[in-house]
């Protein structure tokens, strides 16, 4: 018990730091790319989206 007291209040080493710091930007990145995931699916559905409203538009302009 006094083990894990005393761990949890010292100091941590360099390298403990840069391995916590490496941790986080990790998952930063793979919520970054997650993220990019979305927005080119947005991008998508709404080209395809453009796509089919446009047609829509040009077959009424068509019809007499």
């Amino acid at each position: 018990m006094i083990t894990f007291i005393k761990n949890y209040l010292r100091k941590p080493t360099p390298l403990e730091m840069i391995v916590k710091e490496l941790a986080i930007a990790q998952l930063c990145k793979l919520e970054a790319e997650t993220a990019v995931d979305y927005a080119v699916s947005v991008v998508r559905y709404n080209d395809t989206r453009i796509k089919r409203l446009e047609q829509h538009i040009n077959n009424h302009k068509e019809q007499p």
